[in-house]
């Protein structure tokens, strides 16, 4: 039996970043992979998804060409086979630069193919191997969730893992959850030319919790497409395609994109033989801080854990996993990342910080700063829409978060997500300078919605934070 210092289970972001830190101590490792490689965000999510929606903004750029004065826009197609086309030369280029710098550099024996599966606390079985380990990283990822019932679609049943090797897209499509996956596809196919249709059980949008934010989410998303909201929908196979029914009523579509969000690939791992209890999903405890399942030298990161399924949450938890790992039994209990999400829709969509649903209302001042006719850059870019919705302590006075829906909110997101996590207060925010004309200014005139609450006038008094 061959025995290792470390096994790495999962050739994704955080697998990679932890193998990217272990390596610098030791050759004394083995990665695992079952599956495709070049992580998830390379081959079937950040980067081709993008790619995508980038084309897609670009063709409906044409909508607005008549008033900025450009005549002849109208008459543009769109070559969605060659679209598609460029989508996957992007995914391969962006797949073959991970593992060129990664899976690729391993020597011989360092990385194995295939399913690993637990046969003891320390050990893993994998192509009738079994390979032991003093400290293990389970990092196998996760996959998009797919009622069982719904395998009677077929090849009608799309996922965002195989969307991207289509080589055109569907006339008619239902997207059956509108989180930030199937907001943001949804979006971009009606773009292209699809006629979409949007479903989800919930009243909100892209994981939006604001009632102000996911009203307006709401209101601007349905002049895409017509979204539906608060139900389940009924599927049923067809002979030319799809039935889709609600209490709304039944439409008729060519296909189906499954986007109910995504489960961790724990079920086959054989967890039950790590000798730890596992909750109803199969998953075992560990602790968020140090990704340390119970008191074992196993570390669970990115995806798999399910904690924050995103990517640079899985490249630090990677690096947490990692540090762990060689400092077994000693764990360090490592700060987590402020919480950051965004949705690449038009507009785009942020999130940062306390979620509203968690707030504690009574000591929460809030703003919601509208940018209809109150910003002069979103006004000449005729994007003046979306509103901006933060959260600041009572008693702190502290910025606690906040959920934007306007242009470009990947860019204030990110600004106002440091301010959290650096603890600002309102007034260290609203003494910033802020440029004219631009976007940053909405910010700014929330902040001082916040302000206006949070002090008295002799405390807003010098020349640089009058509100």
């Amino acid at each position: 039996m061959r025995k290792v210092k470390y096994i790495i289970l999962g050739a994704g972001s955080a697998g990679l970043t932890a193998m990217g830190v272990i390596r610098k101590t030791t050759d004394d490792f083995v990665m695992i992979n079952g599956g495709h490689y070049g992580t998830t965000c390379a081959r079937v999510g950040c980067m081709p998804s993008k790619a995508l929606i980038h084309c897609a903004e670009q063709f409906n750029a044409r909508h607005k060409m008549v008033d900025f004065g450009i005549d002849g826009a109208q008459g543009l197609t769109a070559d969605v086979p060659a679209i598609l086309k460029r989508v996957r030369s992007f995914r391969d280029r962006f797949t073959g630069n991970v593992k060129a710098g990664s899976t690729d550099t391993l020597k011989a024996g360092q990385l194995i193919s295939g399913y690993a599966k637990f046969v003891a606390p320390n050990q893993v079985e994998v192509n009738g191997e079994v390979i032991e380990g003093e400290r293990i990283i389970i990092a196998t990822g996760s996959r998009p969730v797919v009622p069982a019932p719904w395998a009677a679609l077929g090849d009608r049943l799309l996922t965002s893992d195989d969307i991207f090797e289509l080589d055109t897209l569907p006339k008619r499509m239902a997207v059956i959850g509108l989180g930030i996956i199937g907001l943001e596809l949804g979006q971009a196919m009606a773009r292209l030319g699809v006629e979409v249709i949007g479903f989800e059980m919930l009243t909100t949008l892209a994981g939006l919790s604001s009632p102000d934010a996911s009203a307006e989410a709401v209101k601007l998303m349905r002049q895409e497409f017509p979204i539906y909201l608060g139900e389940a929908a009924n599927l049923e196979r067809t002979p030319t395609g799809v039935k889709v029914s609600t209490s709304a009523g039944t439409f008729e579509v060519d296909a189906v994109l499954a986007s109910l969000g995504r489960r961790p690939n724990v079920d086959q791992l054989g967890l039950e033989t790590i000798g730890v209890a596992l909750n109803e999903r199969g998953m075992p405890n560990f602790d968020i801080n140090t990704l340390q399942i119970e008191d074992t030298p196993i570390f669970m990161a990115g995806d798999v854990n399910v904690f924050r399924p995103i990517l640079h949450e899985a490249g630090y938890e990677g690096r947490m996993a990692a540090l762990n790992a060689i400092a077994y039994p000693h764990c360090t209990r490592f700060a987590r990342k402020t919480p950051l999400g965004i949705a690449f829709t038009h507009p785009q969509i942020g999130f940062f910080g306390q979620a509203y649903s968690t707030l504690n209302l009574d000591q929460t001042v809030m703003s919601n700063f509208n940018l209809e006719r109150n910003n002069g850059r979103a006004i000449v870019m005729g994007e003046d829409h979306g509103v901006i919705c933060l959260y600041a302590d009572k008693t702190s006075k502290r910025l606690l978060g906040g959920e934007i829906v306007m242009p470009h909110a990947e860019h204030v997101t990110h600004l106002l997500t440091w301010a959290v996590a650096q603890n600002s207060t309102i007034l260290d925010l609203v003494k910033m300078p802020f440029y004219h004309p631009v976007l940053e200014e909405a910010i700014q005139g929330a902040i001082k919605q916040l302000a206006a609450q949070l002090y008295l006038p002799e405390e807003l008094s010098e020349l640089d934070v009058l509100v």
